[in-house]
């Protein structure tokens, strides 16, 4: 199997595991997939591969769908949520690194197998990590920014292209360029440097423009109320005003509460305006 069709199914595959992560743990399933996908993409991006003619990085696939992830949650809960979920992949990604590097002074046994390996992989150059850290923080930021500033100026509901474009692929430019010259700078020359922004910018581009479909699926299914709410599900029953009955009036079609609905509305004055028009 050749890398292309390898790369395409890899982006399927990421695209569905993201929905189906959003389709039955709603809110709080997005905000966990932040940390998996970083942890994830800095992992794989240490293997370089040949894609189309090009030498990249992988990675790219599963770090640009994070992107999916924040765009989905500004479209359907705001603003916050998203910034809450790019904090929680930043926590994520450092605290997983920490632990990793403390892992690595342990003195192994003399039949392990494992720490050649794991060294290899997760010794930190701090260069490289700051590099990564700082182009992810400012990249997910300016994309929840840039995706709501869209929103207020687009709101129709068949615009959802535009503004996810719009925000997605000027992040993720942001995000190479942060990137390569953080990490590179005074390493390799110019040439090598454009290469490189260009190379990996290219391919976060197709992952921005594919996963468009995705946000409009996810708008669908949370207009519908198919999306499977967990914030406040397990949370005791508000208590009833003196002197009157707790009401026994069952949930509304949809699966979801009137409570989840409420809750999952979007949050503070950055939320998006309720059902906009098509």
């Amino acid at each position: 199997m050749t890398n292309e069709l390898l790369w395409v199914l890899l982006l399927l595959a990421n695209f569905a595991a993201i929905m189906c992560v959003y389709r039955f743990f709603g809110k709080p399933g997005l905000l966990a997939w932040m940390p998996l996908a970083a942890i994830a993409a800095n992992i794989q991006v240490l293997k370089t591969v040949e894609l189309f003619g090009l030498t990249a990085t992988l990675g790219n696939v599963v770090y640009a769908g994070s992107f999916l992830v924040t765009d989905i949650l500004s479209e359907n809960y705001g603003q916050r949520p998203a910034r809450r979920a790019t904090f929680i992949g930043f926590a994520g990604l450092v605290i997983f690194t920490a632990l990793m590097v403390v892992a690595l002074q342990f003195e192994p046994a003399a039949d392990d197998f494992a720490h050649a390996a794991l060294a290899t992989i997760f010794t930190v150059l701090p260069r490289i990590t700051a590099a990564s850290l700082i182009a992810y923080l400012v990249a997910q930021l300016h994309d929840v920014w840039a995706y709501g500033a869209w929103r207020r100026r687009f709101p129709a509901r068949r615009l959802i292209w535009l503004r996810n474009i719009a925000s997605t692929t000027v992040s993720q430019l942001l995000d190479s360029v942060i990137f390569t010259l953080v990490a590179f700078l005074g390493v390799f020359h110019g040439r090598v440097l454009l290469e490189i922004v260009v190379t990996t910018y290219l391919l976060k581009l197709v992952v921005a423009v594919a996963d468009t479909p995705f946000v409009y699926l996810a708008r669908f299914w949370y207009d519908r109320g198919t999306v499977t709410e967990q914030d406040g599900g397990d949370a005791p029953p508000a208590a009833a005003p003196a002197g009157k009955a707790p009401s026994s009036e069952p949930a509304p079609a949809g699966g979801r509460s009137t409570l989840s609905r409420e809750r999952s509305s979007p949050e503070g004055s950055e939320g998006p305006p309720s059902r906009d028009p098509r």
